[in-house]
């Protein structure tokens, strides 16, 4: 018999324990923040007709597509978002909903892209929508929110950069090339990731004059702090209804979200913040970790007024965010040069030999139903062999049952050692330790 090579796709991968318990711990406190905030979970299928995706975020993501016919001669695809099927969710259940209707939804996504650091096929996301409601208080509780998960992620300075699709149509308004508003803007979502001369380029080859792409990649650029910026913009939109309406709002959810307790450093005014999806129609934003700018955005979100109404009469307007996990993981493991041991473990059990094995699993059970994790090693080999096997997990507090019952224990990471008799005693040991400052020297 050949023996199969065992290998992955390109673009996808497998997660190590670490890497899987570390994300894991990442979408709880995020699930967490969602929560506190008023969303409740939903879930959708992975995989839709194929007619309910295609076209809703523009040529790019038709053409990274997963799609092909099932068994049953079904056009299908793999979702590339988790907000298109969210706009089919409402317009379906549309009668059993209470609006505004706020979700989160956690889930892998598939996108037929050029492999990237930080960037694969398939992916998760963690999105947090409110639909049916509109103005600036619900574009500020989106930022609102957002700020909240990354600063509860813990994970180093995340910087939220935003602006309002409204601006950008009135600059092109001004610049007479409305008309190109999903080629430039298409093109105007990539200057970070290929530079001014290649987005330049694909502007003027999309129909924009040499000189309107000069002058709107200039008013793109970011001032020395908002307030420049903001007033750079109003010279730029003066005379456009729409891009006036965008930049006063932009202030005002900008004013908002600082009264709320978002950190104004956290945030950005951001004129090149365009977002490549095309069903964006006000307020766009993006994060980026700060630590390990060449990963791009950790995350995104915008307002989508109409998406919905491609599946419904219903005026369904919607604002939403995504943090992209996996990217973000990815990030963190760069700067740390991978990823630190993630026990799952408060303390492990030896395995004593068949003759007190049972004391051994009912000592390990009694932690538990104190609230503690606890594992027995399940075979009889040598004890610092299991010691070892403990110490790789980075399970700190090892139990050893002696003959007269009791239990020899140590602190791996203190290098102490201690005796107790019950797991009550065990465990009152494990949280003074675990909560006391360590002396590694």
């Amino acid at each position: 018999m050949t023996l199969i090579p065992p290998r992955t796709l390109k673009g996808f991968r497998d997660l190590m324990p670490d890497q899987a318990l570390r994300r894991e711990r990442m979408v709880d406190v995020v699930s967490a923040v969602f929560r506190a905030h008023g969303y409740r979970p939903i879930e959708t299928p992975a995989l839709e007709y194929a007619e309910i995706l295609k076209g809703k975020g523009g040529e790019e993501s038709d053409k990274q597509l997963y799609e092909f016919d099932d068994a049953g001669k079904r056009r299908v695809a793999l979702r590339f978002d988790l907000t298109v099927p969210l706009a089919r969710f409402v317009a379906e259940h549309e009668g059993k909903l209470a609006f505004p209707f706020r979700r989160y939804h956690v889930g892998p996504v598939w996108r037929g892209e050029r492999p990237q650091k930080g960037r694969y096929r398939e992916f998760l996301q963690c999105d947090a929508d409110l639909v049916g409601a509109t103005g600036d208080a619900a574009d500020t509780e989106m930022l609102v929110v957002m700020a909240a998960a990354y600063r509860a992620l813990d994970v180093g300075a995340v910087t939220i950069r935003f602006n309002d699709r409204r601006i950008l149509a009135g600059l092109l308004e001004r610049l007479d090339a409305s008309g190109l508003a999903v080629p430039v803007l298409r093109a105007l979502d990539k200057l970070d990731k290929r530079g001014t001369e290649a987005v330049a380029r694909e502007m003027r080859e999309a129909g924009l004059p040499a000189e309107s792409t000069e002058r709107l990649l200039g008013l793109a650029e970011m001032g020395t702090d908002d307030a420049d910026t903001l007033a750079r913009l109003e010279g730029a939109v003066t005379g456009s209804r729409v891009g006036e309406e965008g930049l006063a709002a932009l202030g005002r959810v900008r004013d908002l979200a600082i009264a709320s307790g978002v950190d104004p450093g956290l945030l950005r005014v951001d004129p090149r913040i365009a977002r490549g999806l095309d069903y964006y129609t006000g307020i766009v934003f993006e994060a980026h970790f700060a630590d390990t700018p060449g990963f791009g955005s950790v995350g995104g979100g915008g307002r989508y007024d109409d998406l919905a109404g491609l599946y419904t009469k219903s005026r369904l307007p919607g604002v939403g965010g995504s943090i992209g996990i996996d990217r973000l993981l990815a990030a963190v493991e760069e700067r740390e040069g991978g990823t630190a041991r993630q026990s799952v473990s408060d303390a492990m059990v030896v395995h004593p030999g068949p003759e007190r094995l049972e004391a051994a699993f009912a000592f390990a059970a009694g932690l538990r139903a104190r609230g503690l994790s606890a594992e027995v090693f399940p075979e009889p080999k040598k004890h610092g062999a299991q010691m070892r096997y403990a110490d790789r997990l980075g399970i700190r507090f090892v139990f050893t049952p002696d003959a007269d019952g009791a239990f020899h224990a140590k602190d791996l990471i203190a290098g102490e050692t201690f005796d107790v008799s019950t797991p009550e005693e065990a465990a009152g040991e494990i949280t003074t330790r675990r909560d006391a400052p360590v002396d590694r020297a």
